[in-house]
């Protein structure tokens, strides 16, 4: 480890102080480290090249920001649960020492997610492009009023969604919005995305697992609102006609982990309340 970063979740302000603390102990340990705010994505931009590692504060929101700081440099994550599901994290604050201190001595592995890559396009041209490693999700706005979305993939029309909103997921996203509404739960192993109509009317209401090489494009076909939401940040305001296209990002996201790769299943368990005890 050369230099490792340091990120605070502003609207958690314990984890400024402890970003400092841990800023501290890596010193102590000979290591250079920086410390920042999540939410200043131009400073952390300014950084991010220097990092061998990133160490996140919050909980999966903030894991969620960070990712897309981190991978176009192929920065690994280390999160530190502050929030308050932390799926994605891998330490606790009674544990983080313990954790950070085996990444310093080399015994972790890194794991590498599927992440997504959305593009907007109206009348032909690109309004706007956005990274996800949970989902993105075209969705109804404020009226409740159903979408009529059409489905292609790899260039062939599939179906026609009538629906309240259209998921698309990886691994990591089945376990969030995408298993709320009845999709399936995808291990991060996999290289699969996965689509998940919600409150579908009087249409396929079945999740479709996609291989990690298809491309898909939605077509929103409606006369009021709708949005196009990634990681479920950044909404943008849909008009009809508009073409939401979505495929395998050319990166992946990379964590840093020092539990075994069964992590996964417990952690899933736990958070379904069916733990061993």
């Amino acid at each position: 480890m050369t230099t490792i970063g340091i990120l605070h979740q502003p609207r958690i302000p314990e984890s400024e102080p402890m970003a400092a603390e841990i800023h501290a102990w890596l010193t102590a340990q000979g290591i250079e480290a920086w410390a920042g705010s999540t939410w200043d994505e131009e400073q952390v931009n300014g950084n991010m090249a220097r990092f061998s590692l990133l160490v996140v504060l919050g909980g999966d929101g903030s894991t969620l920001r960070a990712a897309r700081l981190s991978v176009p440099h192929d920065v690994p994550i280390f999160g530190i649960n502050m929030g308050r599901v932390g799926f994605l994290s891998e330490a606790q604050l009674d544990n983080w020492q313990e954790k950070l201190d085996k990444v310093l001595r080399g015994e972790y592995w890194l794991e590498q997610r599927l992440m997504l890559q959305a593009r907007l396009e109206r009348n032909g041209r690109i309004i706007n492009t956005l990274p996800a490693l949970n989902d993105v999700v075209v969705s109804r706005g404020r009226q409740a009023r159903v979408l009529r979305l059409h489905l292609f993939v790899d260039g062939d029309h599939v179906t026609l969604y009538t629906a309240d909103a259209l998921i698309v997921a990886t691994p990591t996203g089945s376990t969030a919005y995408s298993m709320a509404a009845g999709g399936p739960l995808l291990p991060p192993q996999l290289q699969n995305f996965v689509v998940v109509p919600v409150a579908a009317h009087l249409s396929l209401d079945r999740a479709l697992v996609l291989h990690e090489e298809a491309e898909i494009t939605i077509q929103v076909q409606m006369d009021h609102e709708a949005a196009l939401m990634a990681d479920g940040q950044d909404g943008i305001s849909l008009q009809d006609g508009d073409k939401v296209i979505v495929k395998k990002h050319d990166h992946y996201c990379s964590f840093v982990r020092v539990e075994s790769p069964g992590y996964f299943y417990r952690r899933l368990m736990r958070r379904l309340g069916h733990a061993r005890h």
